[in-house]
């Protein structure tokens, strides 16, 4: 039989099916992107969920003049491949490919760029008061997911649209999970909805939505006839949908943590590809979980808390072994900064473990709440720098920038496992302040990494090797690419290596030591040049009427779309060869001088 998907390219062509036709097609979209993730990798569990969600929206509704934003987006795969992305979804989060989220440059229906949570509301409700203004009649429609939805943003636009008379329907995509399973008590009020526990009092309608639901988000004739409903309804709307996340393949249903974004998998069976027997090192949020148990059990005064992201930060270790003293507080980064920080006046040492790019969500409390008042927080930033395939919305490269131009604060960039273990356990032994420790995604380089603590000096850089001629200044495990891009020039010993180990404070007497002996300094970061770790340097040297040649090398003053990491420090001039070609070309200047 011939496929349906092959004559669907557009929403347009969507709707010239019959409403029978619509569960067939379901079942040939969940295939599609089965056997596309399956070998090109992404966030499967969410797309797999709203399969009949998708299809009911862009059947109902006139997209794209009706206007449909997706919260986060990572439930967006059949969105992509109805709107006219369909050939080239397999270049989906691929270097020069389209992008995993929805991003308004790429397509007409992707009617808001998404990535980080709770945004659609906000931005929908926008989009219905402009219209408003310009006299035009369209829909606007938010769908956020449970987990999205107990976020402060959301509430926000909740509160505002429920005085507004905007043409805006608010979908619940209600399947119990975000990256992991949700929490809090907005998570126990909606699975007694579902339960019809609450008939009464409902949040959303005392918020002033006129409120539909629960419905099974898996019924397309239930889905359709309810948007159809809902088109003639006036003022905000809410819909409660209820689905299964990975809905279609066995295994994301039963594993729906795994299969958010499971790597690579047999598309006909669903089995994860095994990985090799081969002994890797770990991976720094790996170091982190076990190091903050092992300190945990000897500190009791060590609390560990994350915005959501128990698994992804391994701070689920501690939440296994010492549940009393690790809180996931959900999708709430704002949340999570004040809350370490109110523990911290009561002598607790919280450790607060939030991803690089969702620490820029909360940083007025980082500022306001935390350093203003000197309170000992120790943030710990997983995937700083550059992290593939999610693109812009998730590097990790604005941090060493946003961050050292705060009062107070400690910002330190462990180069390796050791490195990390060791200013955690220093971290804890009684700071006076708030520390920011920035950590890449991925593994490190040493298998032996379980080793004794010792304790890290604070503001103290380390000379990694000795030179003649020109001075290289490294932060973090960029060290790791100078150490090997070394090896490929000319003449080795003409250049020194520093980790300098702290952006701030920096190691002042180091520096007056290295811009005293070498003429030529080389900064490299994996962080922005603007205002990042090499302006430091370079400020630095302008206090102190230095007149040496600085060259800083690091992530330009651009968005970095999505590729493989390595595929993006080559694109940077970030990659061994490219480091160690400015290398040989300083060289090569200084040697005719």
């Amino acid at each position: 039989m011939k496929k349906l998907l092959d004559h669907i390219n557009f929403p347009s062509d969507l709707r010239q099916l019959n409403p029978d036709e619509l569960p067939r097609l379901a079942k040939e979209l969940r295939e599609f992107i089965i056997n596309i993730v399956a070998t090109k990798e992404g966030h499967l569990g969410a797309s797999l969920g709203v399969v009949e969600l998708t299809l009911a929206l862009h059947y109902v509704f006139n997209t794209p003049e009706d206007l449909l934003v997706w919260d986060v987006g990572h439930q967006a795969y059949g969105h992509k491949i109805l709107t006219g992305r369909k050939d080239v979804f397999q270049t989906n989060r691929q270097f020069g490919g389209i992008s995993g989220f929805p991003k308004r440059d790429e397509s007409v229906y992707d009617a808001f760029g998404v990535g980080h949570s709770s945004t659609s509301i906000s931005a929908a409700l926008g989009m219905a008061i402009a219209s408003k203004l310009k006299g035009e009649n369209k829909h606007h429609i938010a769908v956020i997911g449970d987990a999205s939805i107990a976020s402060g943003m959301a509430f926000e636009g909740l509160n505002h649209a429920g005085v507004t008379d905007a043409n805006l329907l608010v979908i619940l995509n209600d399947n119990a999970i975000g990256i992991d399973p949700s929490v809090g008590a907005l998570k126990q009020y909606l699975t007694n909805v579902k339960k019809g526990k609450e008939k009464q009092d409902n949040v959303f309608e005392a918020l002033n939505f006129d409120y539909s639901g629960p419905v099974d988000g898996h019924d397309l004739p239930t889905l359709i006839l309810e948007l159809e409903r809902l088109k003639t309804v006036k003022g905000p709307k809410f819909l409660h949908v209820i689905t299964t996340k990975g809905k279609g393949l066995k295994q994301a249903e039963a594993d729906q943590v795994r299969y958010h974004a499971p790597g690579k998998f047999d598309a006909q069976t669903g089995d994860l590809h095994a990985k090799s027997a081969e002994q890797q090192p770990p991976k720094f949020q790996d170091v982190f979980g076990h190091t903050l148990v092992e300190l945990a059990r000897n500190n009791k005064k060590i609390v560990g808390i994350t915005p959501a992201m128990p698994t992804g930060s391994s701070l689920k270790f501690m939440m296994e072994q010492i549940p009393e003293r690790a809180f996931d507080v959900g999708i709430a980064e704002q949340h999570a900064v004040t809350l370490a920080a109110g523990m911290a006046t009561q002598g607790l040492i919280p450790f607060c473990n939030i991803y690089s790019t969702f620490l820029q969500r909360a940083y007025d409390q980082v500022i306001h709440d935390v350093a203003l008042q000197q309170l000992p927080v120790i943030f710990c930033l997983d995937r700083a720098g550059l992290v593939g395939e999610d693109g812009a919305t998730h590097h990790g490269v604005f941090d060493l920038a946003y961050l050292r131009c705060i009062p107070n604060l400690i910002l330190f960039a462990p180069r390796n496992e050791l490195e990390l273990r060791n200013i955690m356990y220093t971290a804890q032994l009684g700071l006076k302040q708030p520390i920011a420790i920035r950590y890449p995604r991925g593994r490190g380089g040493i298998l032996d990494w379980k080793q004794p603590f010792s304790k890290i000096k604070i503001g103290k850089g380390e000379c990694l090797k000795e030179g003649s001629s020109i001075a290289i200044l490294s932060i973090g495990t960029t060290s790791d690419s100078i150490t090997e891009s070394l090896k490929k020039v000319n003449h080795t010993d003409a250049f020194a290596h520093y980790d300098m180990r702290f952006v701030k404070p920096l190691d002042t007497a180091l520096l007056h030591t290295v811009f005293k002996k070498f003429t030529n300094v080389i900064t490299i970061e994996d962080g922005t040049i603007s205002g990042g770790f090499g302006s430091a340097i370079l400020e630095f040297a302008s206090s102190h009427n230095y007149n040496n040649n600085i060259q800083v090398l690091g992530i330009p003053d651009a968005f970095v779309e999505h590729g493989t990491k390595e595929q993006l420090q080559v694109h940077l001039n970030l990659d061994v060869s490219r480091i160690s070609e400015v290398l040989n070309t300083t060289l090569d200047r200084v040697s005719l001088k």
